[in-house]
């Protein structure tokens, strides 16, 4: 394999050119042997789309972070040297992001580069909470434990992040099917039975004139219906990505009926993990109030959370910084107290996330134990209404002809 190089020679010098090699560690020895200070190196290989080597649409999942946090504490803590751990972990890698985005990491570290700061340079990767948390454990000593605390946070955030997704993706799937068919119904059978029931002279009931008006208008007007819904949702998903739609479908996460008790606790538990996870770690309180805003990943959450740093920034506890903030519990506000009174918020911290993890899970049973009756009276209303609009007036028509 050939690469490309970035180096600087004992005069100080830089030297760029390129090498030979069958790997990438046999190359970096070989320039390290001509007495060159490694600044750079990658392959000069060219990618190929037959060969399936781009990486346009290659995703690093949380799945594999938690695994590879669980590797690395495992190689820390039977004292292997970073450098080998990030090369032998880059190089067993089945996801080409992730090796690639490892290789750069220990090439960082070859050049001087601590653990935090090499990571720092992946962000679509490693989370500013992730990096802040191994800055942490480089000084304290503590690398190997806090890769294990990281992997267990991932892990439970993973797990409720899911539970909350699955139980959304069912309502909403059977719905879409439901208003497929119905358009089906709409534009391909009601006009072909509305033309029968026209003919027939025969009187047509109010809510029969109401379904063949909608299938008109569907017919008639169909594709300018599409082209509106599409261009709605352009901007729609444009306004949502700026920060005043982002606050505002993230406020009303929160206010929806039905879904806010699920929300709530899901952004809680997310809240008091995390600030759990790095207080034990021996993160400073205030860092660790700003990087929970961070990672909230709710922009009303995080406004609340930032404006009580600036609380606890002018000397306030964080009991008292949150007592104004109406999103945020009594009861959870009432822990927090005893916490900092007793020495022990860490451990109120995770008693909190232990029980809004299982208030989510909760949640989301109830959600899906109310939502599959309602879909079902729902659906058969509909579905109901439309046979009933089609079969009673040619029910009639068949009876007078008789």
């Amino acid at each position: 394999m050939l690469f490309n190089y970035d180096a600087i020679d004992q005069q100080g010098t830089e030297s760029k050119g390129s090498i030979d090699a069958i790997s990438l560690d046999v190359a970096i020895s070989s320039l390290q042997r001509r007495g060159l200070v490694i600044k750079k190196i990658d392959s000069a290989e060219k990618k190929s789309i037959w060969t399936g080597d781009i990486e346009i649409f290659s995703h690093v999942s949380n799945k594999e972070v938690v695994v590879l946090s669980r590797q690395l504490a495992t190689l820390f803590e039977a004292q292997v040297p970073a450098l080998r751990v990030f090369r032998l972990i880059a190089s067993e890698a089945e996801n080409k992001t992730l090796g690639k985005a490892l290789t750069e990491i220990a090439d960082d570290l070859q050049g001087g580069s601590s653990i935090s700061k090499a990571l720092a340079k992946h962000p679509k990767i490693f989370s500013e909470f992730y990096t802040n948390m191994v800055r942490s454990g480089e000084e304290s000593g503590k690398l190997d434990e806090v890769f294990i605390f990281l992997a267990d946070h991932l892990d439970r955030s993973y797990e409720v992040n899911s539970k909350a997704r699955n139980a959304l993706i069912y309502p909403a799937f059977v719905i879409f099917t439901f208003m497929v068919v119905m358009a089906l119904m709409l534009t391909v059978v009601i006009p072909k039975i509305s033309s029968i029931l026209t003919d027939s002279g025969q009187p047509i009931p109010l809510y029969t004139q109401i379904v063949i008006g909608m299938s008109h208008i569907l017919v008639t007007y169909g594709i300018f219906l599409v082209v509106a819904l599409v261009i709605g949702g352009f901007f729609l998903v444009r306004f949502l990505r700026t920060p005043a739609g982002k606050l505002s479908l993230d406020d009303a996460k929160i206010k929806t009926p039905f879904v806010k008790n699920l929300y709530q606790k899901l952004y809680l538990s997310r809240i008091s993990d995390n600030m759990n996870t790095m207080l034990v770690s021996g993160i400073p309180m205030v860092r660790a109030l700003e990087l929970t805003a961070d990672v909230v990943d709710n922009e009303v959450y995080k406004k609340a959370l930032l404006d009580a740093t600036e609380e606890v920034k002018g000397g306030k506890s964080v009991s008292d910084a949150l007592t104004n903030v109406k999103i945020m519990p009594g009861i959870m506000i009432q822990m927090i107290k005893v916490g900092e009174e007793s020495g022990e918020l860490g451990k109120i911290l995770k008693t909190l996330s232990i029980f809004y993890s299982r208030e989510v899970v909760n949640a989301v049973d109830t959600l899906v134990d109310l939502i599959e009756p309602a879909m079902i009276v729902l659906l058969g209303l509909g579905v109901g209404f439309l046979l009933a609009s089609v079969l009673i007036p040619i029910y009639n028509i068949s009876s007078n002809i008789s």
